[in-house]
């Protein structure tokens, strides 16, 4: 059997009870996986109608997308550690790619397209393909067995099949997408796919006789799935989230309601260190106040003792973002620290760190090794974040350059290269577009340049500045295989040409691959 009969999307049948929430409510316990898949809307499971998916075929109309003439002005990308993508998810309603990327609780908008909007107009239609809308009640049970609320919070696509046939799926429709400009030398999977996420939000309301519930948004609505546990996230998240919850009776505290704007508690995130850990827990409230404080903590230690610190959000906007500007630590230090690749990160509530610290580091690591240093050359990692794989790669160069728009996250990455004394490292809070075009001025001479960009890809102003400053080496870290072959096709007009790459799963049950590339210099620019 063919895998495009393997993959079918959820029917309408057996739908989980859910609690209604605003309008405007868009954010979910754990980031959007409709977010993180590069795989077409039919696979994962979403409803549209005849003229949507007409437009979709042919890459036309409000379907189609490119770079609009306002992202070109900007010249960069956003930073993947940028307090932007940390402090929100998503929201089930987002479409990612080039066609739409949309806000649920925003008007459709049409991306204006240029010509490499539409280069892959093409192309699209075919990889769509592969994933014809169908519902088979048979795989529904299958991935409710393990999950009741398979099919509805969205959260994975591939919980009805065996791992190995999610890898292999995933490995064959990102090389078929990337044939024509390099060939994968596979894909590298987790030993132990379960429970990996290190990186738990959950969303709190109340049922309708104020019993307070906690859990994920239904896929494109704004309800709420009551949830104990996941698949995907570490069961000690899970735990404390489960205790929360049965504490707040007792203490009197009411779970947040957008409609009325009454209630202080609107969601809890817990992030637990892979190899050190510790536990960092975040009560987003409504309002700095939180009655009986420091019993409130005292309760929760008792039940979880090994909490590292826990801190206080304040996010009194009506807004679909999880975390607001303002925090308070009422227990700890506000901080916990993880080590990766035998380096030390340092890491609050809205840094950004990867939610699978296991795959995170064959993934960094394969990135080390693809571009071959040999403790001569000058790195510059594009929009470094807290610095983690320049300071990665500081190990094997001569030279590490990182580069950030973020103040924050800067002033972090100064924090972890001091932490672990690595001396051959400088942060500088610039947009990369802009510090490559000044190095280029001044004659810098850049050998290699680690770019990791998200899902929408980089914009042209960002890669003609790449070009201009002519690294010998570029290692793409791409989180969107759609948008890597665009930005391949861009590159490859320029003189650069892909060498090698291979596929890291970095979300097992879900529809999306990570893929590293390995550009060289070969001096031949096409027009």
């Amino acid at each position: 059997m063919e895998i495009r009969e393997r993959i079918r999307v959820i029917g309408e049948s057996e739908k989980v009870k859910c609690v209604p929430r605003h309008s405007w409510a868009s954010s979910g316990r754990r980031e959007s996986v409709a977010e993180h898949s590069f795989m077409p809307a039919a696979m994962l499971g979403r409803k549209e109608n005849k003229e949507m998916a007409t437009e979709r075929r042919k890459g036309t109309g409000k379907a189609a997308a490119g770079w609009g003439d306002k992202d070109k002005k900007k010249g960069r990308y956003a930073s993947k550690d940028g307090s932007a993508l940390e402090t929100g998810h998503a929201g089930r309603g987002k479409r990612t790619g080039e066609y739409i990327k949309k806000e649920k609780n925003e008007p459709e908008k049409r991306n204006r397209g240029n010509e490499r909007g539409k280069r892959t107009a093409g192309n699209r239609k075919e990889y769509g393909e592969e994933f014809r809308p169908a519902r088979m009640g048979k795989e529904v049970q299958k991935g409710k067995s393990r999950c009741r609320a398979f099919g509805e919070c969205g959260g994975c696509q591939m919980l009805h099949l065996p791992y190995e046939e999610q890898l292999a799926l995933k490995e064959k429709e990102t090389a078929k997408l990337l044939k024509p400009y390099v060939r994968l030398e596979g894909i590298i999977g987790m030993e132990e796919p379960e429970h990996y996420r290190n990186k738990v939000s959950a969303a709190f309301t109340h049922d309708r006789q104020g019993k307070p519930l906690s859990g994920v948004y239904k896929e494109g609505t704004h309800y709420i799935i009551p949830i104990e546990a996941c698949v995907l996230e570490n069961e000690k998240a899970d735990a404390i989230i489960a205790s929360v919850r049965a504490l707040l009776p007792s203490f009197k505290i009411k779970t947040y309601d957008e409609d009325s704007g009454y209630g202080l508690l609107r969601h809890v995130v817990v992030r637990i260190g892979q190899k050190t850990g510790q536990i960092m827990v975040v009560l987003v409230l409504s309002s700095p106040i939180l009655p009986s404080k420091n019993n409130f903590v005292k309760a929760l230690l008792k039940q979880h003792p090994d909490i590292t610190t826990i801190v206080i959000n304040v996010n009194d906007r009506k807004t679909s973002m999880v975390l607001g500007d303002k925090g308070q630590t009422i227990y700890g230090k506000g901080y916990i620290e993880d080590v990766l690749c035998g380096i030390t990160f340092r890491i609050s509530p809205k840094s950004f760190y990867q939610v699978n610290a296991v795959q995170t580091e064959k993934l960094y690591r394969k990135a080390v090794e693809y571009a071959g240093l040999t403790g001569k050359e000058t790195v510059l990692d594009a929009y470094c974040g807290i610095g983690t794989i320049g300071m990665i790669a500081a190990g094997k160069a001569g030279r590490v350059i990182g580069v950030e728009l973020n103040g924050d996250a800067v002033r972090d990455a100064v924090a972890n290269a001091r932490r672990n004394q690595i001396g051959n490292i400088d942060f500088y809070e610039k947009d990369a577009g802009e510090f490559m075009v000044q190095l280029a001025e001044q004659k810098e001479r850049v050998d290699t340049v680690f770019m990791d960009p998200p899902r929408t890809g980089s914009d042209e102003v960002f890669l003609n500045s790449l070009v201009e400053l002519a690294p010998k080496k570029i290692v793409y870290i791409s989180c969107n295989p759609e948008t890597l072959a665009r930005d391949l096709e861009y590159m490859g007009k320029r003189g650069y040409r892909a060498v090698k790459g291979v596929c890291v799963d970095m979300f097992p049950f879900c529809g999306h691959v990570e893929v590293i590339i390995m550009m060289q210099y070969c001096g031949k620019e096409k027009n």
